[in-house]
């Protein structure tokens, strides 16, 4: 591997207290070759925001199992727009199909709903690796 790939931020923003599959999910970036941040459990989505930021992370995934996705995305929109950052960023985690549209309505680049394998989500990532 001659380059650096994407750095990517993991976060896991509200009361979700469920983080297996996220770390899961961290360590194959990693051995993917992937720089990875992990925020821990419980962050508040400007704590997400604030760490990319401190970070200098090039896409931010968020893990949601509390069924607050839509929300939680919601704010994310907002507290991105009002640190002037504009990176990429994805949910996945405990997500109906039909919840998809209204995520990416509110500026997410990208939805992984219930049942989205590992490798799906590497694949992604290193298709936007090559794009970035």
């Amino acid at each position: 591997m001659g380059t650096k790939k994407l750095k990517i931020l993991l976060g896991k923003p509200g009361l979700d207290g469920h983080d297996v599959g996220v770390k899961v999910l961290g360590h194959a970036l990693v051995e993917e070759g992937f720089d990875l941040v992990y925020t821990g459990l419980r962050k508040s989505i400007d704590e997400i925001v604030k760490k990319a930021i401190d970070n200098n992370v090039g896409v931010i995934g968020l893990s949601i199992l509390s069924g607050t996705h839509i929300e939680l995305c919601e704010q994310m929109n907002d507290a991105m727009k009002s640190a002037g950052l504009t990176i990429p960023w994805v949910v996945g985690g405990n997500i109906p199909d039909d919840d998809i549209d209204a995520i990416m309505k509110t500026g997410a680049t990208d939805a992984f709903p219930t049942g989205t394998t590992i490798e799906q989500v590497i694949d992604y990532f290193n298709k936007l690796d090559e794009k970035l």
